[in-house]
């Protein structure tokens, strides 16, 4: 079942455009991945879909239903929930305390909020750091306090954007398995991420944009061989390796 449309989506700022005409559809339980270049037009995209930004053209469709024009709280408790590249946390307050105001998106019930907060923090292997500040937590643990508190909407899908930045090579391989244990739990991913090996470890599929546009989709194989995306964003020695 197809969760998540795109269709002829542009955005432009003045007279920049961002993205032009990007088609994409994800089906539901998929991971998806978007690649591209800084300044390709990732963030904006997935801005679009979670209501930040109006698109300039074109149409959006969350479960069959356009949300083009829909505020990103609704979309929230509708089951679409997004991360952000920087982690803003409530530095002075608990992990615990940051996830449960996530899960108040949902809920107005402190009890349910609470246990849906500490049920996400187990699954994110958080629990022995729920009563730390979130000012003190390392990157790693930030990078799962975003997650955290998106998941504890309870999300249909969930879009990730570069989750993994900053992140040791042992801390993305733990992240990967989260990811992957995420989508064995009915959660489908949409993922923009700049590690190659995450990503392509991860993906079912994978979008490239370029200058706003997409130039390809397939599988990880498929992409880390076309010679347009070893041309724009891979390098030769990538494609070589």
């Amino acid at each position: 079942m197809r969760i998540l449309e795109l269709k002829g989506v542009s955005k432009s700022f003045g007279g920049l455009k961002a993205v032009e005409d990007f088609n994409l559809s994800i089906e539901e339980g998929e991971i998806l991945g978007l690649i591209g270049p800084n300044g390709a037009g990732k963030s904006t995209i997935f801005n679009c879909i979670a209501g930040v930004y109006p698109p300039t053209a074109g149409e959006i469709y969350f479960k069959g239903e356009n949300i083009t024009r829909q505020r990103p709280w609704d979309l929230c408790r509708e089951g679409l929930a997004r991360t952000f590249q920087i982690v803003k946390p409530f530095s002075s307050r608990t992990a615990l305390y940051n996830v449960t105001v996530g899960a108040f998106a949902t809920t107005g019930k402190r009890a349910e909020a609470e246990r849906r907060a500490l049920k996400v923090l187990r699954r994110l292997h958080m629990q022995d750091v729920k009563d730390v500040r979130a000012g003190n937590l390392t990157i790693a643990y930030l990078k799962r306090l975003e997650i955290a508190r998106a998941l504890a909407t309870q999300p249909k899908i969930l879009l990730l954007d570069e989750v993994m930045a900053g992140l040791r090579p042992t801390e993305v391989d733990e992240m990967v398995k989260i990811i992957k244990e995420l989508r064995e739990s009915g959660v489908t991913i949409f993922v923009i991420e700049h590690i190659m090996r995450a990503i392509m470890a991860l993906s079912d599929r994978i979008a490239v944009l370029h200058f706003g546009k997409k130039i390809t989709e397939g599988t990880p194989k498929e992409v880390a061989s076309d010679e347009r995306v070893i041309k724009a964003y891979l390098g030769e020695e990538y494609g070589t390796a």
